[in-house]
């Protein structure tokens, strides 16, 4: 190899990483509260009283009003998100004429951050509803990406009467996972939590969600983490971190999807490999978690006349990776709800 092919190696090689770099000098000074009170969403965010387990919360959320002959479309939130990275969606589905409502579930986004509370998917689906009652949104299709698509499915399951239609985005929760992975409890997250960097937060959507590409729109998803991890409230965001990680091993919804009533849907990446406690698996296992190239095709069958939709070569964030692909598949998957 000669002298300039070798340089050009070495830039392309270490290009990712001279890019991380900058980015990292770029947000080395954001710093955000516990609810982002000086972090902007792209839409008016809106607050709404809920009152649970001894304590007085607020419930941010976005609604778009829609057409009024066109369903509402509620979009639930992944963990490592707020509301705010379904801009793209909530934009498209808005201009088609539908109504968007966009909550930051009770410990996440904007909304209170409670440490003493005990963090469930059936506690975070009850303060949606009460949220859609309050908006007199009698039904609607309900959309979970990631952690959302669990949160979405017991929602399907606690209020069917409500929810039109179930689509779920790459959800987590399509394996029990604590019959692969060993039980930690939340100091083990509240210490990882506390031990996350800047760096580490990047490295790990990069690597986890984007198969290793990067760019500014990636980029400015991390920057609310990041901002929190600078900011005066790290220890209370690392803990309640730590308590909404319990809820994806010890609450699992997979064994319960033959209960589904509604009709559903799944959009799946087929290139995500997302496992919860992949590294603290039990011994002794011949099992790879996360093959969601799998997954999707088993949970289909597990859920009474639900229709798969696979989009092969993207991951866990299809609706950010590939926003055309994934709104046609949209499109196809709302056609039920049209029916």
């Amino acid at each position: 190899m000669s002298k300039f092919n070798l340089i050009s190696f070495l830039i392309i090689l270490l290009l990712p990483q001279f890019v991380l770099a900058q980015k990292m000098e770029n947000t080395s000074k954001l710093s955000y509260n516990a609810e982002l009170s000086s972090y902007k969403y792209d839409f008016e965010v809106n607050f709404f009283s809920v009152k649970s387990q001894r304590q007085v919360l607020r419930m941010a959320y976005i609604y778009l009003k829609g057409d009024p002959d066109k369903p509402i479309v509620t979009l639930m939130h992944g963990k490592n998100f707020n509301a705010d990275y379904w801009t793209p969606t909530a934009l498209y589905l808005h201009k088609k004429g539908y109504g968007v409502l966009i909550p930051d579930q009770i410990g996440f986004g904007k909304s209170s951050k409670p440490t003493h509370y005990q963090y469930s998917f059936s506690a975070l689906a009850h303060h949606t509803q009460s949220l859609m009652a309050s908006l007199e949104i009698k039904k609607s299709i309900v959309i979970g990406h990631s952690m959302g698509g669990m949160l979405a499915s017991r929602f399907a399951l606690m209020y069917p009467q409500s929810t039109q239609q179930l689509i779920l985005v790459n959800p987590i929760g399509l394996e029990n996972y604590l019959r692969y992975v060993n039980y930690k409890d939340t100091n083990f997250f509240y210490k990882n939590e506390l031990a996350k960097t800047p760096e580490a937060i990047r490295r790990y959507q990069q690597k986890n969600y984007y198969d290793g590409q990067w760019n500014d729109q990636y980029e400015a998803l991390t920057h609310f983490m990041i901002g929190q991890l600078q900011g005066p409230d790290k220890e209370q965001i690392a803990w309640v971190n730590a308590q909404t990680y319990d809820m994806i091993f010890t609450q699992p919804v997979i064994t319960e999807f033959k209960n589904l009533s509604v009709p559903v849907s799944l959009i799946i990446g087929t290139r995500d490999r997302t496992g919860p406690g992949r590294n603290w698996k039990k011994p002794g296992l011949d099992y790879e978690l996360g093959r969601y190239d799998r997954l999707g095709k088993t949970a289909v069958k597990l859920i009474p006349d639900a229709v798969l939709h696979e989009l092969t070569g993207l991951g866990h964030l299809p609706q950010i990776e590939n926003f055309e692909h994934f709104k046609d598949t949209l499109d196809k998957a709302l056609e039920t709800s049209e029916k």
